[in-house]
Order: structure tokens, then sequence, then C-alpha cells
């Protein structure tokens, strides 16, 4: 049995031109190429952008990372001024302290520079009256000295030195006999009429001083000086005349008043000094 096939009712395909399939492939590809190309370009100009968008970032990032350190900067720079800031109100503070102190120091610096001043002038006003006190109590001392010297030179010769007076003991008014430390009648009649003197005086001191000639040696005339001296000394004290005021010392035949051998320059080297010292003032030179 045959089969008849069904009956299209569409009209049949012309049949295509050989230059078509040679067209159509060219077209295709120009229409791929176009596309591509389209493609191509928005992913380059996206690949761009993105680039661009990614420099963009880092210029951000490298941007933000300047102000973050410009802002660690200024945090420590702040830090810094409020650190100096504290510290300059701090040495202002101290600053002003110390003005003070210093100004309550000068304030009794001057109280004390004052006082000073005040106290000079009252220890100068002090030593002005001292001195002239002393130079009344010398210029009396003085007058009472030669008022002394003038009663003792009608007894004995008597001498002024700079440290007071000295009494001459020796043969022209005082002897002694050779090897003798014994007081002679007439020795102890001058020594009398001295005292009278002494007791009538005060502020002085004796120091009385014995001698011998050159014979013997100098140990045993050292002593023999010292009996001398002492002999006129017990005389003077049995007279009245303080003990404690007295001093004695033997110089026995090392002060010569006569350097020769002869009797009668023996007999004036055998002879007692008396010293008589003011013991109220001190004298320029004066001995102690």
């Amino acid at each position: 049995m045959s089969i008849i096939p069904p009956i299209s009712s569409e009209p049949p395909n012309p049949a295509r031109p050989a230059s078509y399939w040679f067209v159509l492939p060219i077209l295709v590809g120009l229409i791929l190429s176009i596309l591509c190309t389209f493609f191509w370009m928005r992913l380059k100009r996206t690949d761009d952008q993105l680039q661009a968008a990614s420099q963009r970032l880092e210029l951000l990032a490298s941007k933000q990372e300047t102000l973050d350190s410009d802002l660690r900067q200024s945090v420590k720079q702040t830090q810094a001024a409020r650190a100096q800031s504290r510290a300059a109100q701090e040495r202002a503070v101290k600053s002003e302290q110390a003005q003070a102190e210093a100004s309550k120091e000068a304030a009794q610096a001057q109280a004390a520079k004052t006082q000073a001043d005040q106290q000079a002038l009252h220890a100068q006003q002090q030593a002005q009256t001292a001195r002239e006190e002393l130079d009344q109590i010398r210029k009396t001392r003085e007058e009472e000295l030669n008022q002394m010297q003038e009663a003792l030179s009608k007894v004995v010769v008597t001498r002024k030195t700079s440290d007071g007076l000295v009494v001459d003991l020796s043969n022209d008014s005082f002897k002694f006999d050779f090897d003798k430390a014994v007081l002679r009648p007439e020795n102890r009649e001058l020594l009398s009429r001295l005292a009278g003197i002494f007791l009538v005086s005060h502020g002085f001191r004796l120091h009385i001083y014995g001698y011998t000639d050159d014979v013997g040696t100098d140990q045993y005339n050292a002593g023999l000086s010292e009996r001398r001296a002492q002999a006129v000394s017990d005389y003077l004290a049995k007279s009245g005349i303080p003990a404690d005021i007295m001093t004695t010392r033997g110089f026995g035949k090392s002060s010569p008043r006569v350097k020769a051998t002869s009797l009668e320059a023996r007999e004036r080297n055998r002879r007692v000094e008396i010293g008589i010292v003011d013991t109220v003032i001190k004298y320029p030179g004066q001995a102690q």
C-alpha cells in the first residue's frame, strides 16, 4: 500500500542563491566582530574605570593615612602644647611665689639693715662716749701720776717711763752693805716716807727689782738681788701697802748701773728699783 504524503498548505521555500551563503557568514562575523568590539570596549572602559577607581582608592587611602598621621601629629602637638601650657602656668605660679618670697626677704633685709644701721650708730655713739670717758680718765690718771712723781721726787730720784714711774733706790739715798740684804735704819726711814705716798695713791702696781755688783757668781748674785727686793717689799707691806699689788724679782749683776769695778761703781750697782705701773689704763708700750 502506498503512502500518500500530506499536502502542505505552505508554499515551498524558494531556492536561495549561492551569494547568500557567502554573504551570510560575513554578516554574522561582522555582527559578532561588532558585538565583540563593543563588549571589549565596554570591558576595557570598565577596566579603566576600575583602575581609575582603584587609583582613587589608593589616593584616598594615602590621603587618609596622611590625614591620620597629621591627626596623630596634631594630637601630639596638642598634648605637648598642653604640657607646655601647664609647665608655663606652674613656672608662672612659682615665679609669683619666688617674687613674693624675694619681696619678703628684701623687706626683711631692709629691716635688718635699718636695725644694723641703728645698732652701728648706737655703737659708734657708745664708742665715742667711751673714748671721751677714756680720754678723761687718762687725763685724770696722768695728773695723778704727775702728782705722784712730784711727791716722790721730793724724797728720792724718780723718773718717768713709757710704763709709768721708776723710783731709783741707789747709793745716793739708799745703800746696801756688801753681800747684805738687810735694810739700814736710814733705808727704813726713806721707805716709810715712800709708803705714805703710795698709801694715798690708788690704781697702781709696784714691781720691785733688786740688783748687785759684779762680785760673785751669777747664781749667788741672783739670789742676793732677790733677797734685797724682798726686803723692800716686806717693809712696805708692814707699812700698810697691800702685798698683792707688789711683785719682786732679782736681776743679780746682769744690769749694772755703772760698768766699772771701783768701790763707788759697785756701791751704785747695789740697788733696788721700784716700777710703778698704772692698773687703770694701759699706756702704749706698757709692760703687763
